[in-house]
C-alpha cells in the first residue's frame, strides 16, 4: 500500500510568467568607438528628441503593463551599460537614458520550458498562526529559453492534518537584482529582492560567468548556528555552460541573498546537501562525489569541502545506476532521515529513504529496499519522462510533507506518516 498521500494540486511551467533581464551584445572592446554595444549606444545618442520619444512611447506601450516599475529597470540597466562602456552621462537626456536601457534589456519567460525539483523550509515569519500550521518557503527550479535554470519561490501554509495553501502569485514577476559593484574578492555576490515585491513573485537569475547557464537544484535548510541564530542556507549547482561547481545561497530574511562559491575538491560535484546543524562540532554535508554513490563530508568551514567517506552504494535494483540525496537530512529522535533517489532500468528515477545515526551520520542504520514514491502512469510523460525528484521535504511533527517534481515538467505534493517511512526500512 502506498505510504504517500498525494494531493491533486500541481504547479506547471507557464510561458506567461515573464521578467525583464539584461540583454548582452558582444562587447569585444570597451568604449563607444570599437564595440558593437558601443556603436548601438552611439546610434541612439544620434537620434533626435522626437524620434527618441516615439521609440520610447512604443516600448512603454508594449511592456509597461507587463513588468514591475519598468522605467526604474531601464534606468538601472543604463547605468550598468554606461559604466561598462565608460560613457559620459552628463549630457544624456532622461529619455535617451531610458531608451538605451531598453535596448539592453529583454523579456524572458523564466519557466516556459520546465518547473521542477522543489525544496521547502519553514518561513522566517511564523507569526499569527495556530500551533499546528507552518508557514513555508518553497524554492523551485524554473527553466526557460536556452535551458537556463533560475530559482523562483512560492510561499504558503501547511499542517499535518492535510492543510495546504499556496500564496497566490502576483500578476507581475520581478527579478532580484545584483548589488552594484559585482562580487567581492571571494566571488560572493549579493542579490536583493525589490523592497516592494513579494517573495512568491521573485526570481533569482545567474549573475556570474560561473552561473551563466543556470542555478540548478537548490537544496534549502533552516540552519541553526552554535549561538542559536537561524540562517536559511541552500546548496545549488552553478553551471557555466561548460563546467559545474557547487555554491551556497545564504539569507536571513529572503530579501537579501548571498551567492557564495564553495572551495575544495568536493565542490566540483553536484547534489550537495547541508545538515541543519553541526554534528560533533563540524559542518556536515551529504554529497555524491563519484556520480554513483553517497558520501558524508565534514568541514570546519561552511565554504570549504574536500574528501569525504562513502556511506551508501547502490544496493537494490531500482537504484543500480546511481543513488543521490533528495535534500538535507531531517532530524528525528531515531536519527537523521535522508530522502534519496535511485535510478534504475530505463533511467527511471524513484524516491527512497535511509536512516543515519544521529551522533555519527557515517553509520547507515537502515534503508528502503523498495521505492517509496515513483511516477504513476498518468505522471510519467513530460520534459524528462519517468522522473520523480525532490530537493527537500518538511517535517511537521510526526508527518512528512513532500513537494516533488514530475518528469521535470510539474511539481506535485504529498504527505506521509514518518512512522510509515521508517517501517519500510530494513
Amino acid at each position: 500500500m502506498p505510504i504517500f498521500r498525494r494531493l491533486e494540486q500541481r504547479l506547471t511551467a507557464d510561458p506567461a510568467r515573464v521578467v525583464v533581464r539584461p540583454f548582452h551584445l558582444s562587447w569585444q572592446a570597451a568604449g563607444l568607438a570599437t564595440s558593437r554595444a558601443g556603436r548601438l549606444v552611439s546610434d541612439i545618442l544620434d537620434m533626435n528628441d522626437a524620434a527618441v520619444d516615439r521609440a520610447l512611447e512604443a516600448v512603454f506601450h508594449d511592456f509597461e503593463a507587463r513588468h514591475w516599475q519598468i522605467a526604474r529597470v531601464f534606468e538601472t540597466r543604463f547605468e550598468q551599460v554606461a559604466t561598462d562602456l565608460k560613457v559620459d552621462c552628463a549630457l544624456i537626456s532622461g529619455a535617451k537614458r531610458l531608451l538605451i536601457g531598453a535596448y539592453f534589456c529583454h523579456e524572458y519567460s523564466y519557466a516556459a520550458a520546465a518547473l521542477m525539483n522543489p525544496s521547502i523550509v519553514p518561513h522566517p515569519d511564523q507569526s499569527g498562526l495556530d500551533a499546528e500550521t507552518v508557514r513555508f518557503v518553497m524554492s523551485l527550479r524554473a527553466v526557460g529559453e536556452g535551458h537556463i535554470s533560475s530559482i523562483s519561490f512560492r510561499e504558503g501554509l501547511v499542517s499535518a492534518s492535510g492543510r495546504f495553501d499556496l500564496v497566490r502569485e502576483p500578476p507581475i514577476a520581478t527579478a532580484a537584482m545584483a548589488q552594484p559593484g559585482g562580487g567581492d574578492s571571494d566571488g560572493v555576490v549579493i542579490v536583493n529582492r525589490d523592497h516592494d515585491s513579494t517573495l512568491s513573485g521573485t526570481v533569482i537569475f545567474p549573475v556570474t560567468p560561473a552561473q551563466a547557464n543556470g542555478l540548478e537544484d537548490l537544496r534549502l535548510t533552516a540552519f541553526t548556528h552554535d549561538d542559536g541564530e537561524k540562517e536559511w542556507i541552500g546548496t545549488y549547482t552553478a553551471y557555466s555552460g561548460q563546467a559545474i561547481h557547487s555554491e551556497l545561497m545564504r539569507t536571513h530574511d529572503f530579501r537579501r541573498f548571498s551567492l557564495q562559491p564553495m572551495a575544495g575538491s568536493a565542490a566540483v560535484n553536484k547534489g550537495m546537501a547541508l545538515f541543519p546543524r553541526k554534528v560533533d562540532g563540524r559542518y556536515m554535508m551529504i554529497g555524491r562525489q563519484d556520480g554513483k554513490n553517497l558520501f558524508l563530508l565534514g568541514s570546519d568551514e561552511m565554504c570549504e569541502w574536500s574528501g569525504g567517506a562513502r556511506i551508501m552504494e547502490p544496493k537494490y535494483p531500482w537504484e543500480f545506476i546511481q543513488i543521490g540525496n533528495c535534500g538535507p537530512p531531517i532530524e528525528l529522535d531515531e536519527g537523521w532521515l535522508l530522502l534519496t533517489h535511485g535510478v534504475g532500468p530505463m533511467r527511471k528515477y524513484a524516491l527512497g529513504a535511509a536512516l543515519l545515526d544521529k551522533n555519527d551520520p557515517s553509520i547507515v542504520l537502515a534503508r528502503t529496499p523498495d521505492p517509496l514514491l515513483s511516477a504513476a502512469d498518468h505522471e510519467r510523460e513530460g520534459y524528462v519522462p519517468n522522473v520523480v525528484y525532490t530537493c527537500g521535504a518538511l517535517r511537521l511533527g510526526k508527518t512528512l510533507f513532500l513537494p516533488y517534481g514530475l518528469a521535470d515538467s510539474s511539481v506535485a505534493f504529498a504527505f506521509a506518516d514518518i512512522s510509515d517511512v521508517l517501517a519500510k526500512m530494513e
